[in-house]
């Protein structure tokens, strides 16, 4: 998540820019773009794995599990909120899985690296799926990954810790980047503790066959001892944050190279439609809150744009700009032609169309069809509105 104050060359932007703001009563535009808040009895009598995948995705049932987390009248944190209304990683996770066992197969995944990470709420939630599971996340908002430290990994038990690695820094420049905070055997490791009889002895842990090699702290990523990886990801948007067409080669390269030399997937979202080329106002309502997002006008020769997520908790509690981005919009063409010359053997893109945001007229919520899946498409006639996974398949 990078700060959108941040003095960096737009080119080197990344993660999902950000700017505090006060709170205050003003009154905010209807915004955002989700699906609302699933009832509950929508559920009822659906059991697949592929329905439970995508109302994960859609982040009604996830979310609705992470409400009432803070006191009534409190303001929770803008990233507890982020959480809340953007992110799904169960879903995400599914299909990542799905992704991998399709193009790869052969073994079950267990290293991910996420990039733009923030929060790192997916490589958490990644760590819970299975214990021999490991992740990386990368991302040069500080402020996020510390928060991540104390609220989502805090959450996964000491374990966790020896099997998640944060690093500050660029997805450009990813081994320079620096780990966040030494892992909790790190800390431990040479502490003298008293026993009951009254001695003194260091401690120490054994390195499970799950956990990273010991890495000190401020290491870069390039000393880390880090296995290839089996999937790397760049969720909610976030190579939008790469303005240039060299930047965004040179990232996948970097991706490529990161991932094992078994085979691995590389998977980012990307969103489109003719109502991503224009202004745009939406907002999703949740039990405790209301998420905004709003999308200033489109620049057709550069295909910029810029989008700020608000929040409204109670009646008169306001977060305005409490994330902002500066964003170029890669079509899928350019996209698949990227990753084919950054050594992507296959590009694979599964869309799912979105509902018309015209055809609400002045309604303030935006209502999505949970039934509506992705599919993996040759082609794909223009819609209002779209989202898609794109998947670069390294074989070796």
């Amino acid at each position: 998540m990078g700060k959108s104050g941040k003095k960096t060359k737009e080119s080197h932007r990344q993660g999902r820019g950000r700017r505090g703001s006060q709170v205050g009563d003003d009154d905010l535009p209807s915004s955002a773009y989700d699906a609302p808040l699933r009832r509950q009895e929508d559920s009822d009598g659906d059991d697949s794995d592929e329905a439970a995948a995508e109302d994960e995705h859609d982040g009604g049932a996830e979310a609705s599990d992470r409400q009432g987390q803070w006191q009534v009248g409190s303001m929770p944190s803008k990233f507890h909120l982020y959480q809340l209304s953007v992110q799904s990683p169960k879903g995400d996770i599914s299909y990542l899985q799905k992704f991998f066992l399709m193009y790869v197969g052969g073994r079950v995944p267990l290293h991910l690296q996420e990039d733009f990470c923030g929060t790192a709420l997916l490589s958490t939630e990644w760590l819970r799926t299975d214990t021999r599971r490991t992740a990386v996340g990368l991302d040069f908002d500080r402020e996020s990954l510390e928060w991540c430290l104390e609220n989502n990994l805090s959450k996964i038990g000491a374990d966790g810790y020896s099997r998640l690695l944060l690093f500050d820094g660029n997805v450009l420049q990813p081994n320079e980047s620096r780990l966040v905070k030494q892992k909790i055997s790190d800390l431990m490791q040479g502490l003298n503790v008293t026993s009951d009889d009254g001695s003194t002895e260091t401690n120490s842990f054994e390195q499970s066959d799950s956990s990273f090699t010991k890495c000190e702290a401020n290491s870069t990523m390039s000393d880390a001892v880090l296995p290839g990886r089996d999937i790397i990801c760049a969720f909610n948007y976030s190579c939008c944050c790469l303005h240039k067409r060299k930047d965004l080669v040179l990232y996948f390269r970097h991706a490529f190279n990161a991932l094992s030399k078994r085979g691995g997937i590389f998977v980012m979202d990307v969103y489109g439609g003719t109502s991503s080329e224009c202004k745009l106002r939406l907002q999703r309502r949740f039990p405790s809150f209301t998420y905004f997002w709003e999308q200033e006008e489109f620049d057709i020769l550069t295909r910029e744009t810029r989008i700020s997520l608000h929040f409204q908790v109670g009646k008169k509690q306001m977060i305005r700009h409490a994330f902002t981005y500066h964003w170029r919009l890669w079509s899928i063409p350019e996209i698949k032609d990227c990753l084919e010359e950054a050594g992507f053997k296959s590009i694979h893109v599964w869309v799912r169309e979105m509902p018309d945001t015209k055809s609400s007229g002045n309604a303030k919520e935006y209502t999505a069809d949970r039934d509506v899946k992705y599919e993996e498409l040759q082609h794909f006639n223009q819609a209002d509105a779209w989202n898609a996974y794109v998947v670069g398949v390294a074989n070796i």
